[in-house]
């Protein structure tokens, strides 16, 4: 299964941007014994439209545009369900064992996202109930993937 990581916004160069990768790379590396074919980010320009609904529907558009077929969509937003680590690992599985070709993780911009992407996803994930910077939820959630992967591959990073 393929993870994808649909960011609206770029990383500038810099330390946010290498600790991204990082994280990123690990999970590739080690995603391959557990079955995840590729960890990949797009991202998406930020819309520079006058409004707030325009902005949010330009973006939402161009997400829906690279949601590969019969993928799974998480959504990260403070009012999402938190998880935990093993039990994010564990949804990942489920996914995996669904047979679906990828999962796609959806940091919406500023604005937020467009009624009608919402209504699609699937999960709707929170790191608590905090507002957080978009850079820092890219990190975040990549970290929770290498995690995820970690936790599968009986790997021992993570210990509780």
């Amino acid at each position: 299964m393929r993870i994808m990581v649909a960011a609206v916004g770029r990383l500038k160069q810099g330390p946010e941007r290498d600790l991204a990768e990082r994280y990123r790379k690990r999970a590739a590396e080690l995603g391959r014994a557990v079955g995840l074919t590729a960890i990949d980010i797009v991202e998406i320009r930020e819309s520079r439209a006058d409004s707030a609904e325009r902005r949010m529907l330009e973006e939402s558009i161009a997400i829906a545009n690279i949601l590969p077929e019969r993928a799974v969509m998480a959504i990260l937003d403070e009012r999402g369900k938190s998880l935990t680590s093993v039990n994010f690992a564990g949804q990942l599985q489920t996914w995996r064992t669904e047979n679906r070709p990828a999962a796609v993780f959806i940091i919406g911009g500023a604005d937020g996202l467009a009624p009608t992407l919402r209504e699609k996803n699937r999960l709707t994930l929170a790191f608590g109930a905090a507002t957080w910077p978009h850079q820092l939820v890219r990190i975040m959630l990549l970290e929770q993937i290498y995690r995820a992967a970690t936790l599968l591959a009986g790997h021992p990073y993570h210990r509780a």
